[in-house]
């Protein structure tokens, strides 16, 4: 039994669902101006846990040819077989209905339907059209992990703002030098399985400038919030310190690319995992922000 629960544990891709809540819990503190109410943080919560999980359960289904391929994916529970593809996608739907039934009777049918959306999304757009068909993959498709902002503002409000929708972009310009410096790592596994992700089909040092690029517009994008949500004194210093820090490692990670360096030498995943950080510590920061404002 504690084999099987694990298993199904692990269709869900816990890992991903604690980032997603990262960026849903402090917005809904700058969306309240200081503690928003328990009762609908934790009814998001389980909304949103319910709603990725289901999400990351029907893309394992659809990626089980290749995560039994690629050695960072060939661990997971239907490469194993220790579920089977139809208990898998039952469960997977199952979810999508708790979740957006959960969040809309629970929290309001605004933050159900960006929830839903952001599923059907992920599901279709990227999963099934977009992941194995162009090098755009991760930037349209990371889409998707960008709708919790506008969820948990829309869970407190009731509504939509600019606040929400500049933190959206944030989430979108950070995904792709976030997952291209984890797909330089897995370059050859993605490669092996023909899914075109752009450190399989560019050179270290167009990928490296294409993170660059991508890290700046973030950054920019990340202090655009202190103006327009009118926060204090704690997130616009952070948020310059810690895009700065970002850049510092960008410019690290694009050096090594001139010189020659692939593969682990480049050192990739020094970026992705900052990357978490980065994101951790920036959302942290808005929430603490209408706190002491």
């Amino acid at each position: 039994m504690r084999d099987v629960v694990k298993a199904y544990v692990g269709l869900t891709k816990p890992r991903i669902i604690e980032l997603l809540l990262i960026t849903t819990v402090p917005v809904m503190f700058l969306a309240a101006g200081g503690v928003p109410g328990l009762r609908v943080v934790v009814a998001t919560l389980i909304g949103g846990i319910l709603a990725s999980g289901s999400a990351n359960t029907i893309n394992c289904v659809f990626d089980r040819d290749i995560d039994e391929q690629m050695r960072r994916t060939r661990r997971r529970p239907l490469p194993r077989h220790a579920v089977s593809p139809r208990s898998a996608t039952v469960f997977g739907v199952v979810l999508g209905v708790l979740a957006t039934l959960e969040l809309g009777f629970f929290v309001n049918w605004l933050s159900s339907g960006l929830a839903l959306a952001a599923n059907l999304f992920y599901v279709f757009g990227y999963t099934m059209v977009l992941k194995r068909r162009t090098v755009q993959n991760i930037v349209w498709g990371g889409i998707a992990g960008c709708f919790p902002t506008l969820i948990g503002w829309t869970a407190v409000t009731g509504k939509l703002a600019w606040t929400p929708v500049v933190l959206f972009l944030v989430v979108f310009f950070w995904t792709p030098p976030h997952t291209w410096s984890l797909a330089m790592r897995y370059r050859e596994d993605y490669a092996s399985v023909d899914v075109p992700m752009l450190p399989v089909v560019a050179t270290p040092v167009a990928t490296s400038r294409q993170i660059m690029a991508y890290s700046v517009v973030m950054v920019v994008t990340s202090l655009a919030l202190w103006p327009i949500a009118g926060t204090g004194y704690v997130y616009g210093p952070a948020a310059m310190v810690l895009g700065f820090a970002f850049l510092r490692e960008a410019r690290r990670l694009l050096l090594r690319a001139h010189t020659g360096a692939e593969g682990a030498a480049l050192r990739p995943m020094r970026l992705f995992h900052f990357s978490n950080i980065y994101l951790a510590l920036l959302f942290i920061a808005a929430a603490i922000d209408p706190l002491l404002h």
